[in-house]
């Protein structure tokens, strides 16, 4: 994991984030997700860098559509949102367990 990751990681563990259990590194398909939250289908992912390149974002994207389509939301932000705003990002992610 990054570091972004094991920041987030530590906020979503042992049900930290309110009600919700969260778990990392999880297989849905063929793709594996940053953090998974089964209870509401919300999916999390933390972008580095490479993400800001064409063919990543194009990929990311695809990967994206594919997830929503079978019915899962997705949550994206960068590492440095994590690391410069995580009680925001933390807000962002409850808001939207709670319309979920």
């Amino acid at each position: 994991m990054t570091v972004a990751e094991r920041t987030l990681w530590g906020k979503l563990r042992s049900r930290h984030l309110g009600k919700y259990k969260s778990q990392r590194q999880t297989s849905i398909d063929n793709y594996i997700v940053d953090f998974y939250c089964a209870e509401k289908k919300l999916i999390l992912e933390i972008d580095g860098d490479v993400h800001g390149f064409d063919r990543q974002r194009w990929l990311d994207q695809k990967r994206q559509h594919y997830l929503e389509s079978r019915g899962f939301t997705v949550l994206r932000f960068t590492n440095v949102e994590v690391k410069d705003s995580i009680e925001g990002v933390l807000t962002s992610i409850i808001q939207r367990l709670e319309r979920l």
